[in-house]
């Protein structure tokens, strides 16, 4: 019975030392292939590349900004940060300094879009968002504001966003029943919320047998008295400002 204690003791030493060992091996194999990231800023985006690359790195120049502490045509920044350990293969993001700010920043407020972004890259500058915003009284296409504004100087990119004027949207109605009511009564109503009557259509009436049909007078021409009996679009459909409302009507 000791000898079996005692070999089932050794079997247990030997199955611990081989999982200290496997787990030593699986996190030599996965930090082995961590490097150092290179620091790159100060320098040139094609020495970054070549000193990235050698350390088995990919490099991207992903943005421009303007320095005054570093010269145009250097990296400025980096994304990991230098010293970091990461994988090989690993992808190097990195900011390159235009230099101390050269250009002033043009006034475009009150001009169209379209002629403000030609102002814009024709000082060498980049257009940055734009976005819209419906105001009563202002053309549409025409900025109303700009980031950053006028001769600012110490910005940090070489973009500028617009705020710009948009046309407004036609006001949406539920079209309601005029089934029953005048055309003199409907035509005020539709011209109060801006939209147009349509063809109005006389139908001729029920009351005559179909066997005198062809006896029957045509239907008289519609007045304003004349009742609405159908509408195109029907009650409950939405329509929008400056649309039209057809009716035949008796």
């Amino acid at each position: 019975m000791k000898t079996f204690f005692r070999l089932a003791l050794q079997a247990l030493i030997l199955l611990v030392v081989a999982l200290l060992s496997a787990v030593t091996a699986m996190r030599f194999a996965i930090h082995g292939r961590e490097v150092a990231v290179p620091d790159l800023v100060g320098k040139t985006p094609p020495e970054a590349r070549r000193i990235a690359e050698l350390n088995g790195f990919q490099f991207e120049v992903e943005r421009q900004y303007y320095s005054l502490k570093v010269p145009e045509g250097r990296i400025l920044s980096q994304l990991p940060l230098p010293s970091a350990r990461v994988r090989r293969g690993w992808q190097i993001r990195v900011a390159e300094s235009l230099g101390p700010q050269r250009v002033v920043i043009p006034d475009v407020v009150g001009e169209s879009e379209r002629a403000a972004e030609i102002n814009i890259l024709r000082r060498g500058l980049n257009l940055g968002s734009v976005a819209n915003v419906e105001l009563p009284d202002v053309p549409a296409n025409q900025v109303i504001a700009q980031s950053p504004s006028a001769s600012a100087s110490s910005i940090s990119a070489p973009k500028i966003s617009l705020l710009a004027a948009q046309a407004e949207s036609p006001q949406a109605f539920l079209m309601p029943s005029f089934v029953g009511r005048t055309v003199k009564d409907a035509t005020a109503a539709l011209k109060n919320a801006g939209i147009q009557p349509g063809n109005i259509t006389p139908v001729p009436s029920q009351s005559e047998p179909p066997e005198s049909a062809l006896l029957v007078a045509p239907p008289a021409p519609p007045s304003p008295a004349s009742v609405i009996v159908s509408q195109n679009p029907a009650a409950g459909a939405k329509v929008l400002s400056g649309s039209s409302v057809s009716f035949e009507v008796r």
